[in-house]
Formats: C-alpha cells, structure tokens, sequence
C-alpha cells in the first residue's frame, strides 16, 4: 500500500521519498504506480510522468514534514520505525501510521513527539478508495488531528475519525466477516465462488470477502486478528483455523499467487 500512498501525494504535487528496506520493493511500487497512472491516464487523469516526477527513491528514512508508515502489521516492527524515524525526522514533523489495527497510543508512546503522532488508514487500493480513517492517539493534539483531516481531503480523499481501539472501526467489523466467511467454508456450507458470489449479489459488495481477503493477504488478515483478539480479549476475534492453516501453506492470496482463489 506504501506506493499507493506514495502515488496519491505524489498526485497533489508534494514531494515524496519512497523508501523500503525490502530489496527491489521500491522498483516494484514505481512499476505498480506507473500502471495505475497509466490506467488513470486513459480516463483524463494526469500524465503518468508528471506525477513520478515527484517521487525519488531513497535508501533510508529521510527527513520531511510528514512520514506515512505502511509496513508489515507487527507492533515491534512499527515501533522501532517510529523509534528511528524520531530520530530522523525534523522535530516539527508527523509520524503517521497506516496500520490496520495496531493501537496509535502504542506507536505514540516510543517517540519523544507523542503528540505529533496519528493513524492514517487509507483503503487497497489507494487511488481508487476514498476512505481515510482517522486515529488519534491518547496523545495526539487536535493542531495533528486537523492537519491530517485536512491533508485527507485535499488529496480527495473522505476523512472518518475513529477512537484508538484494537483494529478501529474498519476491521472491527471487517475481519470478524472474513473470519466467518473462512469458516463457512471450512464446515462445508458452500465453495469460495459461492461464498463470495452470495456477498457480492446479497449484500452489494464489489469484492466477496474470500477475495477481499485474498487482495489483502491472509497473513495480513491474521495478524489483525491476533491483535483484535489480545486487545479485545474476545475469542470471537479468533483466526479461523483454516485461515491459520492457508499462512502456513504460503498460500496468502494474491501476493503469493494462491490464497482462497487460484492467481497464476
């Protein structure tokens, strides 16, 4: 999702460092933005060069007034970019996450700007999803909280605040639907072209939750639910068995080809 962060501020015309420490990730998230700007280009949007102008890859952090943070959803990982980021970054600076579920207080609390800290969630995929959900930490200033209701709206994007709880609003509700939708079929009650064929049609929904699951991989989708489940102390937040056995497998949707559904 980083690239398509990085894609819709680069948009605005902001100026944006790309960086990840995974080798060749940054060439992948340049080769994904020109594509769906190309995309975006037939439909009367900006030249698709224009808008890579202002993006520059970089081998580490670098400083800026806003770092948006998109890596893998592990509390200790993010923690420790925030911890370094911190360091990097100009005191004047927000650090953002765009966790899925990782409590912002959490992330707040390993930095000495904790005010100036704050969830930005944005929605896969990034250009197309209006969504932003909003995340204030306990410590996070309303001079913050503005700033980035305000950045989300000029990016064209709709702002929704949320209270910092485990997984927020949107994967409160969403996971414990992909769980079960997991669970349905592993009792047998129906195939994944069924399961989600029934979302799609009953329910109005442009993905069925197996696919959507699949688009937002499965580990992903399990480590959200680890983090719903130890926060909330709710065993309905439980990973699906099935779900679990799927990680073990490899098979974590699209990214590795396999999930519920067949990519190759």
């Amino acid at each position: 999702m980083g690239g398509g962060i990085a894609q819709v501020i680069a948009a605005s015309g902001r100026r944006v460092s790309l960086y990840d420490e995974v080798p060749g990730a940054t060439d992948r998230a340049l080769g994904a933005m020109e594509r769906s700007l190309g995309k975006l280009a037939e439909k009367g949007g900006a030249d698709p060069s224009d808008v890579l102008a202002h993006v520059t890859p970089v081998d580490g952090l670098a400083p800026a007034d806003l770092m948006i943070e998109a890596v893998v959803e592990d509390a200790k990982v993010k923690q420790e970019l925030f911890r370094n980021a911190d360091e990097v970054l100009p005191p004047e600076a927000i650090l953002a996450s765009n966790t899925s579920s990782i409590p912002i207080t959490s992330l707040a609390a390993v930095t000495g700007r904790p005010e100036q800290v704050i969830g930005m969630h944005f929605f896969n995929p990034v250009p197309v999803l209006q969504l932003v959900e909003v995340i204030r930490a306990v410590q996070t200033s309303d001079e913050t909280a503005q700033a980035i209701v305000e950045l989300a709206k000029d990016l064209g994007k709709v702002p929704a605040e949320a209270r910092d709880f485990p997984g927020f609003v949107s994967n409160r509700i969403l996971m414990p639907f992909i769980n079960e939708a997991a669970y349905a079929l592993m009792e047998g009650v129906a195939e994944p072209e069924a399961i989600d064929t029934i979302a799609r049609l009953g329910f109005a929904h442009p993905l069925g939750p197996l696919a959507l699951a699949d688009l937002i991989g499965l580990d992903t989708c399990v480590s959200i639910m680890g983090v719903l489940h130890e926060g909330l102390g709710d065993p309905k937040y439980a990973p699906c068995p099935l779900l679990r056995e799927y990680v073990a497998a490899g098979r974590l949707g699209r990214k590795s080809g396999r999930g519920f559904f067949d990519y190759s």
